[in-house]
């Protein structure tokens, strides 16, 4: 009779725990940005495939209708003014200052610092 009760609870709890929520949804889209950051830091990988990356998650972003990270569109001008497109860099910059208004003083920050670069 013990066995048979225990091996009822043992199922109980099995099928409860299979039915618990598996944790809050994310609220940004992040896709690949983190490899991304990662490869970027490394200096092993060519900036105009990061830039292709990241342009693909902002639209895989969209597509689920989530915002993307923190830090992406700020990343996304990194490279562009890494490859010398300081107009696509700007238009980042002020993208994620848009976004993430936290983010104003140091948007601010990189522009200021980029505008000696050459196109």
């Amino acid at each position: 009779m013990k066995l048979l009760q225990l091996s009822a609870a043992l199922i109980a709890a099995g099928v409860l725990a299979g039915c618990a929520p598996k944790g809050p949804e994310p609220i940004y889209y992040w896709g690949d940005y983190q490899q991304q950051i990662y490869s970027y830091y490394k200096k092993d990988s060519d900036p105009q495939k990061q830039i292709e990356a990241l342009n693909l998650d902002i639209e895989k972003a969209k597509s689920v209708n989530k915002p993307v990270a923190p830090g992406l569109h700020a990343q996304l001008g990194l490279l562009y003014a890494k490859t010398g497109d300081t107009d696509k860099a700007f238009g980042q910059f002020a993208t994620e200052k848009q976004l993430f208004p936290e983010s104003a003083p140091y948007m601010d920050f990189l522009m200021k610092k980029k505008q000696g670069v050459a196109q």
